[in-house]
């Protein structure tokens, strides 16, 4: 008997524990990212919530199986997608004196009247670094315009590095204020990416930019597309996850948010 307990005991402790993985899955020509979670439970289930589409199954079930289950539910997900992006609004960010944002994923304050006619950056007392702009009506297009300046440089050296990594020479690279794309790739005008990616932190940036350098060698999406985008940033998927829940987090300057998805050309 004790022998026995001992067995049962070990099998639970050899049980595995839960796992979970993003991946895409095309429902009516639309791209759809979720998280797959494997556990010991019986059944499929799916939801959607603040963090995304989930699938929960059981640790047997084979990826057919999880991709029949999806697409049986493929128009329930895209109205409940569609349901939620139309009732979430990103905040609107006020340019006041003190006012906190975020820039390349650390905490920025903005400063005004600080003197001179220049937007500058400075460290902070308190080793936060701050942005002060002359004392101006409407300071919004002057903090737009700094952080413009500030992104350029960055997105332009990000972008050199991944064209190095697969031996490409370096395109013209320009900020966008594209509507819905984060960025855009084209053989005559070259990369373009939003002006806003500064908000975020570098990695997610670098996971832009890896899509729009990919396009590079494969102007689509198929297999051999991702297989490059794979090669030159190998956590994509999860990239992909963390990028469409932080844009719906970024401020609004001046209006000049997207009241739709954000997505990669």
């Amino acid at each position: 008997m004790a022998g026995q307990g001992l067995k049962r005991l070990t099998g639970r402790l050899l049980q595995p524990t839960a796992s979970e993985e993003a991946r895409v899955i095309c429902l009516d020509a639309r791209e759809v990212v979720y998280v797959l979670r494997r556990s010991a439970r019986r059944s499929f289930a799916l939801q959607i919530d603040h963090r995304g589409v989930r699938v929960a199954v059981p640790w047997s079930a084979q990826n057919a199986e999880v991709e029949r289950f999806i697409r049986g539910h493929g128009r329930w997900i895209l109205d409940k997608l569609a349901a939620r992006a139309a009732h979430t609004k990103p905040e609107t960010f006020e340019p006041a004196d003190g006012a906190v944002f975020s820039v390349l994923g650390e905490s920025c304050r903005l400063r005004l009247g600080g003197g001179g006619r220049l937007a500058r950056w400075r460290g902070g007392a308190d080793g936060i670094e701050e942005l002060v702009l002359p004392l101006v009506a409407d300071p919004r297009a002057l903090l737009i315009r700094a952080l413009r300046r500030r992104a350029l440089p960055w997105f332009a050296e990000r972008v050199a590095e991944y064209c190095f990594r697969i031996g490409r020479d370096v395109p013209a690279v320009k900020l966008s204020s594209a509507k819905t794309r984060w960025g855009s790739c084209s053989n005559v005008s070259g990369i373009r990416l939003h002006w806003r990616l500064v908000h975020l932190p570098p990695s997610l940036i670098d996971y832009v930019v890896a899509h729009e350098v990919a396009h590079l060698v494969e102007m689509n999406h198929s297999p051999r597309f991702w297989a490059v985008v794979g090669e030159l940033y190998p956590g994509w998927k999860e990239a992909r996850v963390r990028l469409r829940a932080a844009g719906r987090t970024l401020p609004v300057i001046a209006g000049d948010a997207a009241d739709e998805p954000f997505h990669e050309d």
